[in-house]
């Protein structure tokens, strides 16, 4: 299969014309390319984006082995308990502190070392526990989700397991789940997505023993509170075909060692006791046996990390939503407005009903994703991962948002204030606070998006992309041309042609009988003719636009949205036939299929509509518009307003 197999390792896997790029883009995209992780056979999601709908590698839907969902059980409710009794969710956000107290129930619990093997002093649940855990966790507190998420979603356990050696394992893990909180250093100042700007450098020491780190990292969750942080840092650049290369490391740094400090903590609008802030390396000694694979090997070590730990923030979206929906049908139910419950009517109708729908899909989404770093914890889930946090952070924010609409001036007072009066204390304005900053932490939607492009265009790439770049030889592009050709000239009418009615699953089919199994096909068999045409959108946007593809960003975005709609009915679709046959979710089996039909129905009306914008859209009138308001040629709309201080 053309773009499966990555080449070899001293050759680039791309040919991407960086002739019209700026030294800084050019350098960035160098930079990035050289640590994405080789491609590996195409999976479901990414083969969404060729036209290939093949479910053979989650069909049927996972379902969590009995011992393993009974440990997980067993933890929960230890874990609730803890919660329930020992935690207050809204003293944590009037205070800005989690108290001491809480950090050593916690620790004795065992919640800083989930997913750490036993051996290392953790607890070595699964991912999908984990993932029941971050539910759980969000739909009690966000301040406590957010710790113990970057704590070993993207702190230094998940780094260490990955890419540890055995002594780096040894000496950390079982520090870090005893309690010992741990970040993830990468941002700066001057340096969000784009790693070549880094400032952060350390430099060999005059005995070669270590490095010595200078530098400063903003926005590093638990960085005031941690014990051990993985530090990113810029190395002596290395020569590669005569040319010096960007080397960006990754440490492993004791916030005890001297010249370590933590300038200032940060507060932001929600999560008040969240431990952020800046953190600064002077002269920072790190041993040569700190470094996290090899020097160069930090940005692979970054992406990495976050790929799986992006899995954490939709399970905590799930529990969030949940929350939100039983707040909100409680309150429907209850309110009554002109002679009938305020769920009565249409308009407050449409609202749950969404939010029910997109609560199941999310749910479907990640635990499918999970289900597959449970199966292999090397399974490359960079595209599932980062559907599933864009997907299910921007929905979990229209359900709070949608849920602070339902209960009206109730959701926007606090909880405190209900209190004082007399009400139920509900939280929904401290959710609501406390989810804003889930669309861009752990990468932004609009980076998702053009991550999740840059993913889905690489086979394309890997077949077409040195035929467009102008700085490889005629005789390399003609024959590049020449291989292209001939794969589109197999490739492009399969996304025309279908010769089956069932979507490919290599023998497989669906477990039900009747209309069960009619509902549900449906919408798979939609989603199998949806994914040629996504493919052959695709295609014809590359043949419109070439190399200027990459710098239509909303076009992408809209391709991306389509295979996300397309995932989430998939996977929707899956685990509703599973509970259908095994009976394991305490529903009527009408109800559920009733669920799951709605929802996609109401997806497929938001791919309708992204199609149709593929080619009726303001784009170009937006970017035009956009380009006069930086010229300050529209300064007559800022005026009326008191002005800024200098």
């Amino acid at each position: 299969m053309i773009g499966t197999k990555p080449p070899p390792a001293e050759e680039p896997r791309l040919q991407i014309d960086t002739s019209k790029m700026s030294a800084g883009q050019r350098a960035a995209l160098e930079l990035t390319e050289a640590a994405r992780e080789a491609a590996q056979e195409r999976n479901f999601v990414s083969g969404l984006f060729m036209g290939e709908f093949d479910l053979s590698g989650i069909h049927p839907f996972p379902s969590q082995a009995a011992e393993d969902r009974d440990q997980g059980d067993a933890f929960l409710q230890r874990l609730e308990a803890l919660l329930r009794d020992k935690t207050d969710p809204d003293e944590i956000d009037r205070t800005g502190e989690i108290p001491q107290a809480v950090f050593d129930e916690l620790a004795k619990l065992g919640a800083f070392g989930i997913k750490i093997p036993p051996k290392y002093g953790g607890l070595g649940l699964s991912q999908t526990n984990y993932c029941r855990v971050a539910m759980l966790l969000g739909s009690w507190c966000g301040n406590l989700t957010a710790l113990l998420s970057a704590h070993q979603s993207i702190g230094v356990p998940q780094p260490l397991i990955l890419f540890g050696t055995e002594e780096q394992k040894r000496k950390y893990l079982p520090r870090v789940a005893a309690g010992e909180v741990s970040a993830f250093a990468l941002t700066e100042s001057g340096v969000g997505s784009d790693p070549a700007a880094m400032l952060t450098r350390a430099e060999p020491s005059p005995d070669g023993a270590a490095f010595i780190l200078n530098g400063e990292k903003l926005w590093c969750t638990n960085g005031t509170k941690a014990g051990i942080i993985v530090v990113m840092a810029k190395t002596p650049p290395k020569m590669v075909a005569g040319k010096p290369k960007e080397q960006i490391t990754a440490f492993i740094v004791e916030t005890g060692w001297p010249g370590v400090e933590v300038v200032n903590r940060f507060h932001f609008m929600g999560l008040k006791a969240l431990y952020n802030g800046v953190i600064r390396f002077t002269n920072v000694r790190v041993p040569r046996e700190n470094i996290l694979v090899a020097e160069g090997k930090g940005l692979r070590v970054a992406l990495t990390t976050l790929n799986t730990g992006r899995l954490t923030l939709p399970a905590a979206c799930v529990g969030l939503s949940k929350r939100c929906l039983e707040i909100s049908r409680r309150w429907a139910t209850e309110r009554v407005q002109w002679g009938a419950p305020i769920g009565k009517h249409a308009a407050i109708a449409d609202k749950l009903a969404r939010m029910a729908a997109h609560v199941f899909a999310m749910e479907s989404m990640t635990l499918l994703a999970a289900s597959r770093v449970d199966r292999d914890k090397h399974a490359d889930v960079r595209l599932e991962a980062a559907m599933c946090k864009r997907w299910a952070t921007e929905t979990a924010w229209e359900i709070v948002n949608d849920a602070v609409q339902i209960r009206g001036g109730r959701g926007y007072e606090t909880a405190a204030s209900l209190q004082a009066r007399g009400e139920p204390p509900v939280a929904l304005e401290r959710f609501l606070r406390d989810s804003r900053i889930n669309t861009i932490f752990e990468g932004s939607s609009e980076i998702m998006r053009l991550f999740i492009a840059r993913e889905a265009l690489d086979p394309h790439l890997s077949v077409s992309g040195a035929a467009l770049n102008s700085q490889l030889p005629w005789s390399q592009r003609l024959r590049s041309a020449a291989h292209a050709a001939l794969f589109y000239l197999s490739w492009y009418p399969k996304q025309w042609l279908s010769w089956t009615k069932w979507p490919n699953v290599r023998g497989s089919k669906l477990n039900l009988q009747g209309s069960e199994s009619a509902v549900l096909l449906k919408h798979l068999r939609f989603a199998a003719r949806t994914s040629r045409k996504l493919a052959r959108a695709m295609f014809h946007a590359m043949l419109r636009n070439g190399p200027k593809l990459e710098r239509q960003q909303l076009l992408l975005g809209r391709f991306v949205d389509i295979a996300t709609e397309l995932f989430a009915i998939t996977a929707t679709c899956l685990r509703t036939e599973r509970v259908l046959q095994s009976g394991g979710e305490s529903t009527d089996r009408a109800d559920l299929l009733h669920l799951a039909d709605f929802f996609c129905r109401s997806s497929r009306l938001r791919i309708e509509e992204k199609f149709h914008r593929l080619h009726r859209n303001t784009d170009r009138a937006s970017y035009r518009l956009a380009g006069q308001l930086l010229a300050q040629r529209h300064s007559h709309l800022e005026t009326g307003i008191v002005p800024r201080k200098p």
